[in-house]
């Protein structure tokens, strides 16, 4: 695609890898196929192909508008689209640059602004344990809008760490919403590793891993976030040799993010080659656990029989099509003998989480999780597992069956 850059953006990292991403793309429209907006809404400006042109439009000095923003906003960062396309296109990293130009140049009404600043900074805060807490507690008198974002509170075995010490150590992020949301998901993580004689570390310092900031489009803030966490980490990381051999990660939305780390801080002289040391040690738990399989396999008693739910399996976007791991939970799991299963259409899409896109976008939102339910009743599962604590909360609005993460089903078998 041929493409001319304003003078504002000539020269500038962000716009010479814009301009590189946009050249890759030839217009063919295989990525419309697979995008879940424009499935739902047929307007070539609400799916892929044409969210490029208006990026392109901008960086050659077209003044944006609030239609251009607004196109932007409903698109899910789900990236199918680079699973799709032939070409190669970074769309992901493409939209990332056009929604922090447009952001910059065309004002957001008052009320859009105060919703944005309150998720960046309250889903991040100390203080969204507490007001979790308080909203559990009131959750009978909640509105049904809110209801749908308040999770039952967690068990009592849902704060039960393991304690014994082995000579092999992770390091794993515990996230910002997690441990507050859905504690029981990091607690039997590390009962699982522990079962297979690994040792889970975690840095009091790390926090949210910048996505939530990244995807509200401040790009300092979620840098800062990176440099917090790589600080955090950094003396387990490098000391005495690097005392951990992998950083796992449970939620498939902070490991696309960590992961990427030392493309953002690529430019950061203090900061670099650190970054890309963390996102090169960085593994998703399914990549992580398969040669643990001999070791967890012993431990699950396979020579008498043990009552399994059935499974119904959604991989969540960030780790299908964001970090490009496709079959390994699935794959695990049936290798130590649970029955589990993708839908048997549109696994591919989005079920309509996408981080804070099912508090500011409901109603398209809504409308992908429905169109996910129908696609995963056929399997009629016990249970529907996933991989990102987004996915699991807003499938679990939508339906009666549980939702879970996968490694819950599996500490749940390795405890019976």
């Amino acid at each position: 695609m041929q493409t001319h850059l304003a003078p504002e953006f000539q020269g500038t990292p962000e716009g010479s890898a814009a301009e590189a991403i946009l050249r890759r793309c030839v217009h063919c429209g295989f990525c419309t196929a697979t995008c879940p907006t424009y499935q739902l809404l047929g307007d070539e400006l609400d799916g892929p192909r044409g969210r490029i042109y208006l990026i392109k439009q901008v960086l050659e000095g077209e003044t944006p508008t609030a239609a251009t923003q607004q196109h932007l906003d409903r698109c899910l960062t789900c990236r199918n689209c680079e699973s799709t396309c032939p070409s190669g296109v970074q769309y992901g990293q493409l939209v990332e640059i056009g929604r922090q130009v447009v952001e910059a140049k065309v004002e957001r009404p008052r009320e859009e602004r105060l919703k944005r600043w309150l998720l960046k900074e309250g889903l991040t805060s100390p203080l969204f344990k507490p007001a979790l807490r308080l909203g559990q507690a009131l959750r009978p008198l909640v509105p049904g809008a809110l209801k749908d974002k308040v999770p039952p509170a967690a068990g009592p075995r849902a704060h039960q760490w393991p304690r014994r010490a082995h000579p092999r150590k992770v390091l794993m992020l515990m996230g910002c919403v997690q441990p507050a949301m859905m504690p029981n998901i990091n607690a039997a993580t590390a009962r699982v590793l522990d079962a297979a004689g690994v040792q889970t570390l975690v840095a009091d310092e790390a926090g949210c891993c910048g996505a939530i900031r990244a995807h509200l489009n401040d790009h300092p803030g979620g840098l800062d976030d990176a440099r917090r966490n790589i600080d955090a980490w950094w003396p387990m990381v490098d000391g005495h040799g690097g005392e951990v051999e992998a950083i796992v990660m449970n939620a498939s939305g902070c490991g696309v993010q960590v992961k990427d780390y030392g493309r953002l801080l690529a430019h950061d002289p203090h900061y670099a080659a650190k970054a890309a040391r963390v996102s090169a040690l960085t593994r998703d738990l399914s990549e992580y656990l398969p040669a643990l399989v001999p070791a967890l396999r012993s431990r699950l008693g396979q020579d008498r029989p043990i009552a399994r739910p059935r499974l119904a399996y959604h991989p969540p976007c960030t780790l299908q099509h964001g970090q490009q791991l496709r079959g390994g939970v699935e794959g695990l799991m049936r290798e130590l003998g649970f029955e589990i299963a993708t839908a048997p259409s549109e696994s591919h899409l989005c079920c309509g989480s996408a981080g804070t896109y099912s508090v500011l976008q409901p109603v398209l939102s809504k409308q992908l999780r429905e169109r996910k339910l129908a696609a995963l009743a056929p399997l009629a599962a016990d249970a529907i597992v996933s991989a990102n604590i987004g996915c699991i909360q807003h499938l679990q609005s939508g339906t009666g069956t549980p939702v879970r993460h996968w490694i819950e089903v599996l500490d749940d078998a390795l405890s019976a």
